[in-house]
């Protein structure tokens, strides 16, 4: 710290003491769930997902706050955004205690979570006050102020139990509400408040270093030693009620046993981090975090031996005692390992504490959210208590493994270049994986060495986006099984649950289209296609209880949409290795079998969904209103092994290529051009088109035909479209994508006026014949559209270009055109990619307000009508601006 010298080590004791005090009390309310929720469930009796769900909603958004809070703090300096935050923190906690209804809890506890964001606050402060030779021993100290668990475990069971929740709610917000003023009056700002106010840093500068990948390998180990901290913390109570028979309070205390060491030795690991490193404290937290889980992982059992004489029994069960030490052990080394992450962050970031920090302290903090949440799925489904250790025990051994890799990296490095290494390079690109010298436009090169390198990169991408399309749409086949098996959902719930992947998606895309030239192809690709491991495997877990609540279904839904962004990132990595005359082939390929993952996931999963052949590895099935018996969790489960094969897959077989490298800001060129939003609405009636049907076919047909059991035949609607894109490319290469598209919107029309024709006559069978052919032909016409809008894109911009920047040499107006021609096609997806969230929602909506889905289709018509006459007027007719 360049001004620590200005402060005097009373004011650095001060401003670290206050800090401290501070934080501790917000961390006290921000886990004040942890025991109010023990009446609040009998109260408003709630099952144990809903407790799950209300002890971890305030860990969401103490998680998320932390990201913008960051931000704030660089920007303005903690005294003021501390002093701000536990203000507003009060107030919801004391509004909490006018809630009514499970919903309104929801609502409040998303409020009282804003105590969690003063983490962040309170790093960027205290971390501002010392150099770097002492900033982790201030780290650990600050961050002992976890300790409020403890307080909270200790005293609230008594408030509770003389004064009722609601009392004790006030008494908590009042507290808080006195630091909060206390702390503006007594802190001080931080010695490098003036010199923040004098040098405004843009927000793009704020946001840089999220690039760095090593922020990301930060917060994994985060998620772990600090969310499973947290998560413990809100579960030990419950656990220990219900597996050892403890009362409230002998409950609370034992669980304050765990939270106070695990927060006092923070001081210790901060202390061992600047004189031992961190990595070293880290290996000690992890070794030791997977001998106490094991150890907790093992439920009670009891054993039959036939011996020489007859039988032996005995049982193996973990007594108190033994749970109690072992959670204090696992508390204790989860300590070191949190001031071990954190001793990083103020010495690789002076100047962005708050932003990295934050992201770091985010997705922690996310941790402390799934994990309670988890562990209430898991008990409901799995039926044992111990569940909790033994999914702690798969995270840790998991996080271990990969920095024991990373680390024998590193040193590798440091030998090779005979120096000490300062970073765990794991996630750096091995040269070997990065093409330094790519230019696909000269036919020699093209034929001795592109045309192979090209290949193999689009048969490894293919694969990974249509597995993308296959978690991104299994929502459209879930939700016609949800109430087979209990869920008791209305018919617009359905229909939203089926949509909002498609919104997830969407949005997501925007920011995916622009990081391939910012991390790399190969990255990317391997890193988006192993995040589907998320949605898939939780969704396995959330449809084996039909009392899952409706918000955690949402959720899942939302994450879905990580496989609709991969979309973006994989079309704009693929446009860089192909030349111009064979981009669109190639596009078509990439997108038309990616497409296929949608067919693939509707042909799939209604047979997975059927068969117990899986039951051994995912749990038994469910009972379904007629008798049969499903295994819906199938619909998650089956895909995470070919997940996890894509990513090595990708990891090891793809490349980066040096010259795709650019920055956000080069690419956001594309919003100054008016071609850019014509194709996003051109590509949102074709691609749109296709995905929304996707979506919303199976529920559609449900809806209006219910007795055929149209499940059967919906993924032939997506085979047809993505077989006809993959088909077509060559054809809009040869023809012209203009001409393409132009009689696509047209037969696109026609296909809506069929869909209404035939919906007028539903009830016979007949009608579902016309009512499927017309969505037949939909389907064909979208693919066939997606891949002439998508060979339209770079024909466009390498006009455009040459226009725009005559000045330019021909490879500069090439690599410009190629630039940004891949993020227009990466943004364009992203916009095309609402019609799966809008055209479901429109056959809800249009369900709910009119009870038909006429007024969607019409509304359908109106649009393919516009599209149509943008193309010819742009691009078709004679002396059209750029006639292709």
């Amino acid at each position: 710290m360049a001004d620590s010298d200005v402060a005097s080590p009373l004011r650095q004791r001060r401003a670290l003491g206050i800090s401290t005090l501070a934080f501790t009390l917000c961390f006290a309310v921000w886990t004040l769930f942890s025991i109010l929720g023990i009446q609040i469930k009998d109260d408003f009796g709630l099952s144990d997902t809903q407790l799950g769900l209300l002890m971890a909603t305030p860990v969401l958004t103490g998680s998320v706050s932390r990201l913008f809070l960051g931000v704030l703090t660089d920007r303005f300096g903690g005294r003021w955004i501390f002093s701000l935050l536990m203000l507003f923190s009060a107030a919801c906690v004391y509004l909490l205690t006018f809630a009514n209804s499970y919903t309104m809890l929801l609502v409040g506890a998303l409020g009282v979570g804003l105590a969690g964001g003063s983490f962040i606050v309170g790093v960027a402060y205290t971390s501002a006050w010392y150099d770097k030779e002492h900033q982790g021993t201030a780290l650990g100290i600050f961050g002992a102020g976890n300790v409020g668990a403890a307080v909270t475990n200790f005293c609230a069971p008594f408030l509770l139990l003389a004064m009722g929740w609601q009392s004790t709610a006030v008494v908590y917000a009042s507290v808080l509400a006195i630091m909060g003023i206390a702390f503006l009056l007594l802190a001080e700002n931080d010695p490098q408040a003036a010199q923040r106010k004098a040098a405004s840093v843009p927000l793009a500068q704020q946001l840089s270093p999220l690039t760095d990948l090593r922020v990301w390998r930060f917060s994994l180990y985060y998620f772990f030693v600090f969310g499973g901290f947290v998560a413990l913390a809100l579960w030990l109570p419950h656990y220990l009620i219900e597996v050892y028979g403890l009362g409230l309070a002998a409950a609370g205390v034992i669980a304050a046993l765990y939270t106070i060491p695990a927060s006092l030795f923070r001081i210790l690991g901060g202390w061992m981090s600047d004189r031992y490193g961190a990595r070293r404290v880290m290996y000690w937290a992890f070794l030791a975090s997977i001998l106490c889980t094991f150890l907790l992982s093992y439920p009670p059992t009891d054993y039959i031996v036939k011996g020489v004489q007859g039988s032996i029994t005995f049982s193996l069960a973990m007594p108190l005692v033994g749970f109690i030490l072992l959670t204090m052990v696992l508390g204790f080394f989860m300590s070191l390992g949190m001031a071990a992450v954190f001793k990083h962050i103020p010495v690789y970031y002076p100047n962005s504490v708050g932003m990295v920090g934050g992201v770091v302290g985010m997705v922690g903090g996310l941790g402390g959210f799934f994990l309670p949440l988890t562990f209430g799925m898991l008990n409901d489904v799995i039926g044992i208590w111990q569940s909790s250790f033994m999914l702690l025990f798969v995270i840790v051994a998991a996080a271990l493994a990969w920095m024991h890799y990373a680390i024998l990296k590193a040193n590798r490095v440091e030998i090779r270049n005979n120096s000490e290494s300062t970073d765990l390079p794991e996630l750096s690109t091995p040269s070997r994986f990065v093409l330094q010298s790519w230019h696909p436009e000269d036919p020699v090169f093209w034929e001795q060495t592109g045309s192979r390198i090209a290949r193999r990169n689009l048969w490894i991408s293919i694969p990974c986006l249509l597995l993308a399309f296959a978690v991104w749409m299994v929502w459209s086949v879930v939700v016609a099984k949800l109430p087979q098996v209990g869920f008791n959902y209305s018919p617009n719930q359905l229909f939203w649950l089926a949509a909002l992947p498609g919104l997830s998606g969407a949005t997501l895309r925007a920011f995916y289209s622009f990081m391939v030239p910012i991390f790399g192809g190969r990255r990317f690709t391997a890193i988006s296609t192993a995040s589907l491991l998320l949605p898939a495997a939780w969704i396995g877990f959330a449809v084996q209880n039909p009392d899952t609540p409706y918000l955690v279904m949402a959720i899942l839904a939302l994450l879905c949409g990580f496989g609709g962004a991969n979309f973006a990132s994989s079309m704009a990595n693929i446009s860089f290795f192909y030349p111009a005359r064979e981009k669109g082939k190639a596009l078509a390929m990439n997108a038309g079998l990616g497409n296929l993952g949608v067919s693939v996931m509707q042909f799939l999963v209604p047979v997975v969904i059927a068969t117990g052949v899986f039951s051994v590895m995912t749990g038994s099935g469910q009972v379904s209103e007629g008798g049969e018996e499903l295994w819906v969790q199938n619909a998650g489960f089956i895909w995470v092994p070919f997940i996890v094969i894509a990513t090595v897959a990708a990891w090891f077989g793809m490349n980066d290529i040096a010259s795709a490298r650019s920055s956000f800001k080069e690419q956001a060129v594309i919003f100054k051009r008016k071609h850019n939003w014509l194709m996003c609405v051109l590509y949102t009636g074709t691609f749109g088109s296709f995905i929304g049907f996707s979506a919303a076919f199976p529920l559609l047909s449900h809806t209006q035909f219910p007795e055929i059991d149209a499940l059967q035949f919906a993924f032939l609607g997506p085979l047809v479209g993505a077989l006809s894109r993959a088909w077509s490319g060559g054809l809009a290469d040869r023809v012209g994508g203009a001409r393409v598209t132009l009689g696509v919107f047209l037969v696109m029309i026609l296909g809506v006026l069929g869909v209404l024709l035939f919906l007028a006559g539903s009830g016979s069978t007949w009608a579902f014949v016309g009512f499927f052919a017309s969505f037949i032909l939909l389907f064909l016409a979208s693919g066939v559209g997606n891949a002439s809008t998508n060979q339209m894109i770079p024909v466009i911009f390498r006009h455009e270009v040459p226009r725009l920047m005559p000045g330019l040499g021909e490879d500069e107006q090439r690599i410009h055109a190629d630039r940004e021609s891949a993020a227009t096609i990466g943004f364009t997806s992203a916009i095309g990619a609402y019609g799966a969230f809008f055209i479901p929602k429109a056959f809800g909506s249009s369900i709910d307000l009119t009870g038909s889905v006429t007024t969607a289709l019409v509304g359908f018509i109106t649009f393919y009508a516009i599209c149509t006459a943008l193309t010819w007027f742009y691009y078709c007719r004679k002396g059209a601006e750029i006639r292709i």
